[in-house]
């Protein structure tokens, strides 16, 4: 705390706890290894498929809406997990990029 009475505090931040239910059906969770993301000006889209293999038709698995500020935060807080991931097992490779594809609905 400082003596200077013109410097000001800044406002302690209360912390709000909240009980995550996760329900048993989707605990286990889905493997997806395609990703389409669209966005309006008031959200963002992010369907995820599962292609198998040697097949030209993948299989729709979740459909995730955001709003631009929680997409930015699932972002960020992405962006803090590959580091934090990285630094303990290696850099994550990409590879080089797959042949272009065109999505037929």
């Amino acid at each position: 705390m400082s003596d200077d009475p013109k410097t000001p505090e800044a406002p302690k931040q209360q912390i709000i706890k909240i009980e995550l239910k996760i329900d048993e059906k989707l605990a286990g969770g889905e493997y997806v290894n395609i990703c389409v993301v669209n966005h309006s000006d008031s959200e963002f889209i992010v369907d995820s498929f599962f292609l198998q293999p040697g097949r030209p038709q993948a299989s729709m698995k979740s459909r995730l809406i955001f709003s631009p500020r929680n997409v930015k935060r699932l972002m960020l807080a992405l962006t803090e997990q590959i580091k934090h991931y990285e630094k303990r097992f290696g850099e994550i490779e990409v590879g080089s990029p797959h042949p272009p594809v065109s999505l037929v609905h």
